[in-house]
């Protein structure tokens, strides 16, 4: 019903509509509640509802991988399946520990998925926008949260100059 009213309006406007994943996936049914945007299959039926170039995600590689049971083998196949058919909009770059369930937040070296990986099939996708820490993990320090930031926008910036790409734009 929503799809249906406000997909039409933003592709009138040309305003790209990045919906992010629910964080964290839960089971089918958890707690009386099925949600669509937990898992990969839902993913897929809800950029395919109202289909438009302006209808897609904010994709969260780290909620992604939540929702897999092997996150490291699985997640090349997820990212290819939306950057083919143009629907990442936002990338939230952020790896984690386990699988579906059972996961710890990490900074992006230190997880479970290859981000180098990673970061070169969203090139090969053609993906072109932002690429971005989401959540970090907890450290200790004066400006804990500022610090663990800074150190994953700095990882970003060294993967994408290693790969030929101008962070800066």
């Amino acid at each position: 019903y929503f799809l249906a009213r406000v997909v039409p309006v933003a592709t009138a406007a040309k305003v790209r509509l990045a919906c992010h994943p629910h964080d964290p996936y839960t089971p089918p049914g958890w707690r009386g509640v099925t949600r669509v945007l937990g898992t990969v299959d839902g993913l897929k039926r809800f950029v395919q509802t109202n289909e438009s170039p302006y209808h897609g995600l904010n994709f969260c590689q780290g909620t992604v991988g939540e929702m897999l049971d092997d996150p490291r083998a699985e997640i090349a196949e997820v990212i290819r399946w939306f950057g083919s058919r143009g629907k990442i909009f936002n990338v939230h770059f952020r790896n984690i520990k386990g699988r579906k369930l059972d996961f710890q937040e990490t900074f992006p070296e230190e997880g479970d998925m290859d981000m180098p990986a990673s970061l070169r099939l969203y090139k090969e996708a053609g993906y072109k926008y932002m690429v971005m820490p989401d959540h970090v993990p907890k450290i200790a320090g004066r400006d804990p949260q500022g610090v663990a930031f800074a150190f994953c926008y700095g990882y970003i910036a060294a993967l994408l100059q290693t790969m030929g790409i101008d962070p800066t734009g």
